[in-house]
């Protein structure tokens, strides 16, 4: 969002409320009535697409302008605020072989389970004209082993840190980004060591440092090459150094009552967003237009960016063409310009979705980007550095999204229900073991 945006998937960014799945219409050209793909009649072309979060083809412009440039397509896209849900949905159908859209979105988290078990749903996009831009671990990861690419990038997220100027200077924290950045540089730890001096000084005992622990988990865990599987396709997570100390020092937040306990994108965040009950959280590129959007016009100007400890990726996305379609042709062209450097640089500018093409990344727009919202962050400096730091290689495994989503809810129980960190990492494993095993 998400991947320098799941926005930076949930990736996803300004993400749409989660109704369901498939009822959320966000139709474009016509609403849609919840169908299933497209068609062709008396000349006319219908594309139907099923998203997810805020991926940027709504909510900007861009869907209505290539049905103006192209006045015999009509675009239906249906929108899932929340991925999970969407996930089940899309898994539903894959195996029903009926329900599905014409073009289905893909969150990395998804993509090694999709293009291991379901890779003759999708239409092979290798080679497409026009294709060769995106950076080339990304298109990697929707890679079967047999050189089949499901699907074209959208965006990805390397991390950095929202925080809100105000309610830091109330707590005697910096508030310059540079600054504020070298409390923390170089180790997640001095990020929670932050925290407790926040603690310690706030005037305002309601305002929690970070919003969960489950963030920050995430943000150590995806900057490593591996993390819950190794290249083999084995489980790894519970002796990798590199989750077990992400647990420790998130749990050691959570313990510390250094979190509001609101776990990103579930009920209660964006109320939190809106109403200042927390001052900092991890974000990927994807997830400033969340904020921007949730926290609302009243904190313009009070959030702003600073870089992360460590460089990392959490989420982003691609679009891929289901085989089954009836307009194969027309909608791997409107993937394929949806993801051309342009588009993703434009919905960059509006969003803040870092593009996954190296040529737009190097385009001036994004380079010299800043956020009016963020106190004029330079955004495509800030993103764009640490997009430069995410290893070369990501390991990813077919149930990366659900053991991730399992460790999230396992920090949860630390946050909410009081459970010990031991506690509640043999209920995760228990878990993953039964998801995953």
């Amino acid at each position: 969002m998400d991947k320098f945006r799941r926005k930076l998937r949930t990736r996803l960014v300004a993400a749409v409320s989660a109704v369901s799945a498939l009822g959320l219409v966000a139709g474009c050209g016509g609403s849609s009535d919840g169908g299933t793909g497209g068609g062709k009649k008396d000349g006319k072309v219908t594309i139907t697409m099923g998203l997810f979060g805020v991926m940027g083809f709504k909510e900007t412009d861009l869907l209505d302008r290539y049905m103006k440039e192209n006045p015999n397509v009509t675009i239906k896209a249906d929108v899932a605020g929340d991925e999970q849900t969407y996930y089940t949905a899309l898994q539903t159908h894959l195996a029903a072989g009926s329900g599905l859209k014409d073009i289905q979105g893909i969150e990395i988290g998804r993509a090694k389970e999709l293009s291991d078990t379901q890779k003759d749903k999708f239409v092979g996009m290798a080679g497409m004209t026009g294709t060769d831009h995106f950076l080339p671990w990304k298109q990697s990861q929707v890679t079967t082993s047999d050189k089949k690419v499901i699907g074209l990038g959208t965006d990805i997220g390397p991390m950095a840190v929202c925080y809100r100027k105000d309610l830091f200077e109330q707590a005697g924290l910096p508030t310059d980004r540079d600054e504020v950045a070298k409390l923390w540089e170089g180790d997640w730890s001095k990020y929670v060591d932050a925290g407790k001096r926040f603690k310690k000084n706030s005037k305002d005992d309601k305002v929690a440092f970070m919003d969960s622990s489950s963030g920050l988990f995430n943000a150590m865990i995806y900057g490593a090459p591996q993390q819950f599987y190794d290249k083999k396709g084995e489980l790894i997570y519970a002796t990798n150094p590199v989750v077990k100390d992400a647990w420790k020092l998130a749990s050691e937040a959570a313990t510390s009552d250094l979190t509001a306990k609101l776990r990103q994108f579930q009920p209660g965040w964006d109320p939190g967003l809106a109403n200042s009950t927390f001052a900092s959280t991890v974000c990927p590129a994807w997830m400033l237009a969340h904020i921007s959007e949730k926290a609302g016009p009243k904190n313009k100007g009070k959030w702003d960016v600073a870089k992360a400890p460590k460089g990392a990726n959490w989420g982003g996305a691609f679009l891929g063409v289901m085989e089954q379609s009836p307009v194969k042709k027309e909608a791997q062209e409107l993937v394929a310009w949806l993801t051309a450097p342009e588009q993703q640089a434009y919905i960059f500018n509006k969003l803040g979705n870092l593009p996954s093409s190296q040529t737009a990344l190097e385009m001036p727009e994004v380079v010299n980007a800043k956020s009016d919202y963020f106190s004029g962050a330079p955004i495509g400096q800030i993103f764009g550095a640490a997009a430069q730091e995410i290893p070369d290689e990501q390991v990813l495994g077919r149930k990366d999204g659900t053991i991730k989503d399992i460790f999230s809810q396992g920090l949860t129980l630390i946050e909410a229900q009081n459970k010990s960190p031991n506690e509640a990492w043999e209920t995760s494993d228990k878990r993953i073991e039964k998801a995953a095993g």
